[in-house]
């Protein structure tokens, strides 16, 4: 057999065996004994070899009962956190990042105290929120974390406190995860009655960590703008755009929330990527580039996809439909048209994390959603994250958002 033959031959079988391996690597991680088990419409957690991702852990204990003290539920959860770690083989020192969820944002300094007996040397990155409502009182917390523990480091820039039980950033060995940074005077402590001031301090923030880690706001891969109702979109936007080039932005799920830790208005979390060229924005050719968002951002071989609505794209566009679960398939399909500008399907998806207008129609919401995935759930977070809306029609027969939906999806993943 002629030398570029077999060269062809072995380059052929070394790609199945790395396509194969990286299909084998994915599986859903489903402690015997934990409240998050018995759920049909989620895997506790789904570990893709390289990273675990761990649904929205709540104060359930695996009998189905809660404790009434607050501690008690804080110390649950992370139990309940730890179950799923360790069902992977893997300990709280290879979690690298959370997100606290609570009914009562002033039960921060409380959870903090926990927070600070679970991860005692090099904590988590962090974001936390004051949401409407949980599927279980008073928190929910869910978390990423990595298996090689090379790497890993704490990222402090400089004046930054060492006193929180969270690290401004987490690196890993190809990511880094960026801890919720608020619109909060640093000096004063206090928040600016100006709300640019708020969003660029907070951005200020965010890029003081990418900065201290050696990156640039380049490196960025998806943001969450957690923001309440004191903060303009508009404003939000033009000052958020500043910071990143035109048609590259990271891809991004904006989020009002109830409240925010030591009465901010806005808070910025996201993650970067360290090798640049493993960044990659998609965008489907029918969408035109967004100044604030990308559809979906690649970080080597995990795609980060911005949140999803049930609005219909289009000269005419808007949300049509009346109820969650229509509103759903729109979000659904409009989900689908940026996984498949990247080649993948619903099958590959890891993470999910679901916004409701209200808590009430989650087990509506969970038989449709259930529909578009194989035998491996992805992990879920579900929160209800402010007051429901007014479920009425505008003069342009557009109704409010009952739902989004944002996602992350590992290309190794096999298809069902």
């Amino acid at each position: 057999m002629h030398l570029s033959t077999i060269a062809r031959h072995l380059g052929i079988s070394l790609l199945l065996a790395t396509v194969l391996t990286a299909q084998e690597r994915v599986r859903a991680v489903t402690p015997a004994h934990s409240a998050s088990s018995g759920n049909r419409f989620l895997s506790p957690g789904v570990d893709t070899g390289d990273y675990l991702y761990i649904s929205g852990q709540g104060p359930r204990r695996a009998d189905g009962t809660i404790p009434s003290a607050p501690n008690a539920q804080f110390r649950q959860a992370l139990d309940n956190i730890k179950v799923v770690v360790e069902s992977a083989g893997l300990t709280l020192d290879n979690v690298v990042y959370v997100q606290v969820y609570l009914k009562d944002i002033g039960s921060y300094s409380e959870m903090n105290r926990v927070f600070a007996e679970y991860f005692p040397k090099t904590p988590p990155a962090r974001a936390v929120l004051g949401v409407y409502g949980l599927p279980d009182p008073l928190v929910q917390i869910n978390a990423v974390a990595v298996r090689n523990l090379d790497g890993r480091k704490a990222v402090y820039p400089a004046n930054f406190s060492k006193d929180e039980s969270a690290s401004p950033g987490i690196l890993t060995h190809d990511r880094l995860f960026i801890s919720g940074m608020a619109g909060i005077d640093p000096v004063t402590g206090k928040v600016p009655d100006d709300p640019a001031a708020q969003v660029d301090l907070a951005l200020d923030g965010m890029q003081a960590v990418v900065k201290a880690a050696g990156l640039e706001m380049s490196h960025v891969v998806f943001v969450n703008p957690y923001l309440t109702s004191h903060i303009p979109s508009r404003v939000m936007n033009e000052r958020y755009a500043k910071r990143f080039e035109f048609g590259n932005t990271p891809g991004r799920a904006t989020i009002e929330v109830s409240s925010l830790p030591g009465g901010a208005r806005i808070e910025y979390t996201g993650v970067a990527v360290r090798d640049l060229q493993q960044r990659k924005a998609l965008r489907p050719k029918n969408m035109p580039p967004s100044p604030t968002a990308s559809p979906c951002v690649f970080a080597g071989d995990t795609l980060y996809c911005s949140a999803k609505s049930g609005f219909i794209p289009g000269p005419h566009g808007g949300v049509y439909a009346s109820t969650t679960q229509h509103q759903l398939r729109q979000t659904m399909r409009n989900l689908l048209d940026n996984l498949e500008e990247a080649g993948m399907e619903f099958s590959q998806v890891v993470a999910v994390n679901v916004y409701l207008d209200d808590l009430a129609d989650l087990p509506a919401f969970d038989v449709v959603f259930g529909q578009y995935f194989g035998p491996i759930m992805p992990a879920n977070t579900t929160v209800q994250q402010i007051a429901p809306a007014e479920r009425k029609a505008d003069e342009n027969d557009n109704y409010p958002d009952l739902e989004q939906v944002s996602l992350i999806a590992v290309r190794g993943r096999s298809a069902h």
